[in-house]
């Protein structure tokens, strides 16, 4: 498996859908953070955007997953950016195994 940051951005046009999706997305991330593909998620401070942290097999099945967020398919995510990222030290390197 690999671990990617999601970066989600947030833009002011998609605020009132943001809003509606919010429940759904949060359900969503709960269960695959219940699966254990979705390891971290939280809003920016700014509340600019997002980061998620998830294990996939690669970034296209990445993607796949991604489509299926609530936020995503309600126009609530205005831009978004994959890195595939390694944790060396803390809690998220165990899954570099």
């Amino acid at each position: 498996m690999t671990i990617f940051a999601v970066e989600y951005v947030y833009g002011p046009e998609a605020e009132a859908a943001r809003v509606e999706h919010r429940p759904k997305h949060r359900e969503w991330l709960a269960a695959q953070s219940e699966a254990e593909v979705m390891l971290a998620s939280g809003p920016y401070g700014d509340g600019a955007g997002a980061l998620l942290i998830f294990k996939a097999t690669d970034e296209p099945a990445l993607h796949e997953l991604l489509k299926q967020d609530p936020m995503s398919i309600g126009g609530g995510v205005t831009g978004l950016k994959i890195s595939e990222w390694k944790p060396v030290i803390g809690q998220l390197a165990k899954y570099m195994s």
